[in-house]
């Protein structure tokens, strides 16, 4: 929820046990329920993302590896697909 949605952490001392957690979510008697929309935990990331302008720098088929030049987003162990460019450098 912090990192999701930007809420504030709660005080971490005097015991509390609501540091990350987003406190009342609801309403009491009227209209008795979670408003649709509520900002709640759930999946975070994990999105396609698109780098344009990279230039490659060597390609090695007997070694499975093609060099690039510049950033990539991911783990280390990911995949990674390359597409030839849309628009013009």
């Amino acid at each position: 929820m912090v990192k999701r949605h930007g809420f504030r952490l709660g005080r971490k001392t005097h015991g509390s046990h609501s540091y990350r957690e987003p406190g009342s979510i609801g309403c009491s008697a009227w209209p008795a329920k979670v408003i649709k929309g509520k900002k709640m935990p759930g999946r975070y990331g994990n999105d396609r993302t698109i780098v344009r302008n990279l230039e490659i720098i060597d390609i090695r088929p007997e070694e499975n590896l093609v060099m690039i030049k510049g950033a990539l987003p991911g783990t280390r162990s990911g995949l990674v697909a390359i597409n030839k460019a849309l628009y013009a450098k």
